[in-house]
């Protein structure tokens, strides 16, 4: 993200002493930012509807809303804003699940400043960030499920690669319809078919999918 460009994010957490640190390290970040902060989850959804942001931080424990369903809520509200979870929860529990969920990354509050940095850096340039450990978990998974005998990217049609290729690029449905010539309701066909062939259940699975394989695409 160019440095000129101001960006806008919340977050939204019930401790003083984190919404502090958070405010203090996006300020040593290269990128001009302003950055609101709540306290509960109402606040995110009234907030949200009021304003645009790039980014949310978001604890998983939070008043109003304890629960992976707040994802569905703020994709509803604000279907572009990348989502970071920060959460004192065991990653190796939840980490997988709020990244299939819908979240674009997650970190622990044990991490360093450093990492936090580059958390927070990787998805204002539109990236999806996890932990070294988080990844090996999901390729520890893949690699339980992996036919050695089959590549289950060769049974996509031509079509469901091209699909594909734009989804990897974050280029939401309606943008790929357009881009395609075809319906939405096509495309989210596409998408469901690519989906069941490789045995994912969101673009994080098919990222890692592509990167297990070596599939250029």
């Amino acid at each position: 993200m160019p440095e000129y460009l101001m960006i806008n994010i919340l977050v939204a957490d019930d401790h003083s002493i984190v919404r502090y640190g958070l405010k203090k390290i996006i300020a040593n970040l290269p990128v001009s930012a302003t950055v609101t902060t709540v306290e509960a989850f109402d606040d995110v959804i009234v907030t949200m509807a009021k304003q645009s942001f790039d980014l949310l931080i978001l604890d998983i424990n939070l008043p109003g809303g304890n629960s992976i369903q707040m994802l569905d809520a703020v994709k509803l509200q604000q279907p572009h804003t990348m989502v970071l979870i920060f959460s004192a929860y065991d990653e190796k529990i939840y980490a997988i699940d709020y990244l299939q969920a819908g979240a674009d990354g997650y970190l622990s509050k044990n991490s360093t400043e450093e990492e936090t940095k580059l958390a927070i850096q990787t998805l204002l340039n539109r990236e999806k960030y996890m932990s070294p450990s988080t990844r090996r978990m999901i390729l520890n998974k893949l690699d339980q499920q992996k036919d050695s005998q089959t590549n289950p990217f060769e049974t996509l049609s031509i079509r469901e690669v091209e699909v594909m290729s734009l989804l990897t690029k974050g280029i939401p449905l309606f943008k790929i319809a357009e881009m395609l010539h075809l319906q939405i309701s096509t495309v989210s066909t596409y998408k469901t078919r690519i989906f069941a062939k490789l045995e994912i259940s969101s673009i994080i699975e098919l990222l890692e999918k592509i990167r297990f394989y070596n599939i250029s695409i």
